[in-house]
């Protein structure tokens, strides 16, 4: 792969930006602002159904408006940002998320609140693109992993503080404040990058890829819809199969257009690079892996190990504070550069896979099986997603950056979706083949129970389907490690020799 001369202009100074941590406060904080809208917005759920009157259907798409939007644009924001300013990008995601944020909380049906949620999922796509791709321009390489992992910690701070910020802005005021609590982040935020960041861009190709991001955008949409519907509607009805159809269609005719067109949003040349395809293919499965079992996680110390809601998202906590301390700190960075990227990312998802076999398998006693399971995964966080992340940027010319922040987002909404899709369907045909009394969820089943023995057993055939569940998920998380291993590994050899030559 090659990198033209104005891309070499474009990279980062040797020096790094000289306020490039104070920029990397600023933008994890908006960052953090759209990481927390992906679960705030659950514990809400009651009071929209009784203020708003909103039906299940309703809360659907007020929870999938936002990722929707956001998944199907990442590929796309990512290429505007490197082509018109990632700077320029930056102010107007943050824009569009403090407008939509307003909407959202001053919404009176639920009509208004879907729009404005989706509105949220525009800038949320730009500013998870350019959040990235500005880490890439203002920090020298050597400082990259530290940089990389400070930021993706903002993911898992986001994860443990949503639910817990969500409740207690709730238990003093009405719904929509969870919404207007982004607004002086987002004043904040546009002040810190109008007068800090520095404007960098990529002027190369002769004009701009709108059909391949017509074709991307309506792509990803439909592929993260098929997922998420599949749980709901049966992953053999017509809706489902007719927009996997439609999915698989168009990112086939996006593939074909970007290969054919000498501008393309996406290089395909890409997929050539082996740190590149390893870091891909790990990533999905680690997102796989991890999306859906800290889906069930919730579930798990609810509905087995008996904790309350609050209860459940506070004992949580230590998976993300395990991450958010040693990226912070830097001790991440200092593994990763001590042990080399092939190896940091095996020990990374050795670690988790262990960690959800302890959830799996150590329900006997209580809740400390599940903190050592927790401990586990939350290390291996730590030290996995920035190198996998690392990986995907570094095989990328920084003059395309925002085009890799895209591609790295893009594969997390995935894994993710598709995760929590096939680790909840395994949990439900597990269930539905134990459970002793005819009901496919758990309420159900236990509403259905006539005596407490029976109501054991519901709780037995749960328990038994979250154990399945989670082993199929660390499966996926061990395979992800050794896949992307292997080829970095051999990437790395590949560069060795090229240098040696």
């Amino acid at each position: 792969m090659t990198i033209s001369s104005q891309e070499q202009r474009a990279a980062p100074s040797v020096q790094g930006h000289p306020q490039r941590w104070l920029i990397l406060g600023v933008i994890s904080l908006a960052q953090l602002t759209v990481v927390l809208d992906n679960t705030v917005l659950n514990v809400a759920i009651p009071s929209l159904t009784d203020e708003l009157g909103a039906a299940t259907s309703d809360i659907q798409w007020m929870i999938n408006a936002y990722s929707l939007v956001q998944s199907g644009l990442l590929l796309t924001a990512g290429s505007a940002a490197d082509r018109y300013g990632r700077k320029k990008m930056l102010t107007a995601g943050l824009a569009l998320f403090g407008l939509g944020s307003l909407a959202a909380g001053l919404a009176e049906t639920t009509g208004q609140l879907i729009a404005a949620r989706a509105g949220m999922g525009v800038g949320g796509a730009l500013l998870l693109t350019t959040t990235l791709a500005v880490v890439m321009q203002i920090f020298a390489p050597e400082e990259h992993a530290k940089a990389i992992g400070i930021w993706s910690a903002v993911s898992a701070l986001g994860f443990a503080c949503g639910p817990l910020i969500g409740g207690l802005v709730l238990d003093h005021f009405w719904w929509g404040a969870i919404f207007l609590i982004n607004l002086p982040v987002v004043a904040l935020g546009l002040v810190a990058v109008v007068t800090l960041v520095p404007e960098s861009k990529n002027r190369r190709g002769d004009r701009p890829d709108l059909l391949g991001a017509v074709l991307s955008t309506i792509g990803m949409a439909a592929l993260v819809y098929a997922i998420i519907s599949g749980p709901e509607y049966g992953w053999a009805s017509g809706r489902v199969l007719a927009t996997a159809a439609v999915a698989v269609g168009v990112l086939a005719l996006f593939a074909y257009w970007e290969s054919r067109i000498p501008y393309p949003m996406l290089d395909l040349a890409f997929f050539r690079n082996q740190r590149f395809t390893g870091a891909v293919a790990g990533l999905v499965l680690i997102t796989f892996g991890m999306g859906g079992a800290l889906f069930l996680l919730t579930q798990h110390l609810q509905f087995v190990l008996g904790y309350g809601p609050l209860e459940a998202g506070l004992r949580t906590a230590p998976l993300a504070l395990t991450v958010v301390l040693l990226n912070f700190s830097g001790v991440a960075a200092k593994w990763l550069a001590k042990l080399g990227t092939p190896v940091a990312v095996l020990l990374s998802m050795v670690l988790m896979s262990a960690g959800l076999v302890a959830i799996a398998t150590l329900t006997g006693v209580g809740y400390a099986g599940t903190l050592l399971g927790l401990l586990l995964i939350g290390v291996g966080c730590a030290l996995g997603n920035p190198a996998m992340a690392h990986a995907i940027m570094s095989s990328i010319p920084p003059a395309r950056a925002g085009v890799g922040a895209g591609i790295n987002g893009t594969l997390a909404e995935f894994g993710n979706g598709l995760g929590v899709a096939v680790l909840g369907a395994v949990l439900n045909s597990r269930f539905a083949a134990l459970v002793p009394v005819a009901a496919t969820s758990l309420p159900a089943a236990l509403a259905s129970a006539e005596d407490e023995t029976e109501r054991r057993l519901v709780i037995d055939a749960f328990s038994s389907g979250l154990e399945s569940s989670q082993l199929v998920g660390a499966v996926a998380v061990l395979l992800g490690g050794v896949v992307a291993a292997v080829l970095l590994r051999r990437a790395e050899r590949a560069e060795s020799e090229a240098v040696g030559a």
